[in-house]
């Protein structure tokens, strides 16, 4: 079956998102007796991935920075040879096709090497074995938000998939309140009375 990876966008719009691997069972399942309840199957956890911080940044900004030379050059065979063997079943030419709009827009993720991302989503390893991470580069005017699958190939993690979009990264102020129109000004002076002098009896 495949596997369709949607990433979590927080409402923001998505410039490129990448459906990647295949997935197979040879696990042959028997059917349960008549009359015989299946007992339910426990669903596995995600569990946090042994991995540090060095080794966290690595593997984001290789990531992000081979895909921006491949969006720079048009040219996505490194970005593709880089992948687990799930990412290569997509051609370079599939690639260069999922992240036109990036390539359009002249994305520029060169800031990764300088900034440091934020997490939203710590490592964890998923129970297909997956390593997956989410978070964001709280860059200015637009903060570039990611969210990455890892597969173990031959004692390494190798890209399996990629999820990016652009977001506003400070707070919006609301629109002024529009003024009114000419003579119809509402004031409103609360005018005080002054203070009466006080008077002792003598």
């Amino acid at each position: 079956m495949t596997l369709r990876w949607l990433s979590a966008t927080l409402g923001l719009p998505i410039i490129g998102l990448l459906i990647l691997g295949v997935v197979t069972t040879s696990a042959q399942q028997t059917s349960p007796q008549p009359h015989q309840a299946a007992p339910p199957q426990p669903q596995a956890a995600a569990k946090p991935a042994n991995i540090d911080r060095n080794g966290v940044l690595m593997l984001i900004r290789s990531t992000l920075l081979a895909l921006d030379h491949a969006n720079k050059t048009g040219n996505y065979t490194v970005l593709r040879d880089l992948g687990a063997p799930g990412f290569q079943v997509n051609t370079a030419a599939k690639l260069a096709e999922i992240f036109a709009k990036q390539r359009g827009d002249k994305l520029d993720l060169s800031g990764v090497t300088v900034i440091d991302p934020q997490l939203s989503l710590l490592p964890q390893i998923e129970p297909s074995g997956l390593l997956h991470m989410a978070g964001f580069f709280p860059s200015v005017p637009s903060q570039v938000n990611f969210e990455l699958l890892f597969a173990p190939v031959d004692g390494q993690w190798r890209v399996f998939g990629v999820s990016l979009s652009v977001g506003q990264s400070s707070p919006v102020a609301p629109p002024a309140p529009e003024p009114l129109p000419p003579g119809k000004a509402v004031v409103s002076q609360k005018q005080v009375a002054p203070p009466k002098p006080i008077v002792t009896p003598k």
